[in-house]
């Protein structure tokens, strides 16, 4: 017997092509990416702070607020974990840096037109 898995399903078809894994429509016909796209924009000020809770003690950078879809957001925090020189991550719409770069983020958000201020202490 083969269990059923939400997570499995058609990834190609020969009429439409690539399938979308979430809605299961056409990737042409994905309603994923309108709701996405419906996201909350916020206040507009993107918020960069420090964080060291959960970490072991290590701190990392988070930059919150940002109004951009999941591929900007990815292409942003690759640029920014690039210009500080170290590792990081994109978790549910909010960039993680390795290391205390808020300074430095906060320059690159300015160079990238974003509102960008510095949040908790």
């Amino acid at each position: 017997m083969i269990k059923s898995n939400s997570k499995s399903g058609l990834v190609y078809s020969s009429e439409t092509g690539r399938m979308c894994p979430n809605c299961r429509h056409a990737l042409a016909d994905c309603v994923c990416r309108s709701a996405a796209a419906k996201r909350p924009l916020g206040d507009g000020v993107v918020r960069v702070s420090r964080e060291t809770k959960g970490r072991g003690g290590k701190s990392v950078t988070v930059v919150k607020g940002l109004a951009l879809d999941g591929l900007a957001l990815a292409a942003l925090g690759k640029q920014l974990r690039t210009a500080c020189g170290s590792g990081g991550t994109v978790k549910d719409g909010v960039i993680e840096v390795q290391g205390d770069h808020c300074e430095r983020i906060i320059e690159a958000l300015k160079k990238h037109g974003h509102s960008a201020k510095r949040a908790g202490g």
